[in-house]
């Protein structure tokens, strides 16, 4: 069967996305593993569809590029809010479920898309690292030479290890650039290397960096791939409420392909 499919990137964060508000589409993870794949197919950290949803504007379907569901993808989201915006579905606020629940996102002047995440109630510190779930599991590790680390390398060794192996976990590795600005790169389960950017990454790493700080909060972020902020408020019971993911969302082209 033939499909349209239509790639879009957030900070170098790419998806193939699928319309499938008719409810047709259904891929085994054999296929979409190698539409995901670089060399044999499409290329893509993951695959999105975008549903219908009966209480809210769509629902987020989304699949890591092994092939297997995943956890939330801030990324994803605000890609995946750009397509709606894109083919027809006009708005300047939209609201969506995701595996993880409820997201809210909005249009901004700047071209970005602001998404509404989770509520994140702990922060376990783990022998000066720290473990968080911002809708997906993450790893946080803080560094003085993120540039020279083999995130590769150090990521893997996380990610599979005894610990996580079983169910996998997202690393993180950040500094601190200046004092409302964190650089980070991230391994991530799923596509199981460094990708150029994690929306939950860059989530999870501005509240470990700054969460001793009370009250509203931005964070400017560096990746490989581009610039994003994470706005938040930190209770005085060292919970997270009301934080935004704040980022670029881009058309990259469409195609066919035979399935």
């Amino acid at each position: 069967m033939q499909y349209t499919f239509y790639k879009y990137q957030g900070t170098g964060n790419d998806f193939i996305i699928l319309d499938n508000r008719e409810g047709k589409i259904t891929l085994t993870p054999e296929q979409i593993n190698k539409l995901c794949d670089r060399k044999f197919g499409i290329g893509a950290d993951g695959l999105m569809m975008l549903n219908t949803s009966n209480k809210y504007d769509f629902e987020m379907y989304y699949v890591n590029a092994d092939g297997k569901p995943s956890t939330m993808c801030g990324n994803g989201g605000r890609c995946l809010t750009k397509f709606a915006y894109d083919t027809g579905m006009k708005k300047d606020t939209y609201k969506f479920w995701a595996i993880d629940g409820e997201h809210e996102a909005i249009l901004s002047d700047n071209n970005w898309i602001n998404l509404k995440m989770q509520d994140v109630n702990s922060i376990e510190n783990k022998n000066g690292d720290y473990i968080l779930n911002t809708g997906s599991l993450h790893f946080v590790k803080n560094t003085n030479n993120v540039m020279d680390i083999n995130v590769f390398k150090e990521g893997r060794e996380i990610r599979y290890s005894k610990e996580f192996e079983q169910n996998g976990i997202n690393v993180n590795f950040v500094e601190a650039t200046d004092e409302d600005a964190i650089t980070v790169r991230t391994y991530e389960r799923g596509v199981e290397n460094e990708t150029l950017s994690c929306g939950t990454g860059a989530t999870a790493s501005a509240l470990v960096y700054y969460h001793n700080e009370t009250g509203f909060n931005r964070i400017e972020i560096k990746t490989l791939g581009g610039n994003l902020a994470v706005e938040f408020n930190r209770m005085n019971d060292n919970t997270y409420n009301n934080i935004w993911l704040c980022g670029p969302a881009a058309f990259v082209f469409k195609g066919e392909i035979e399935i």
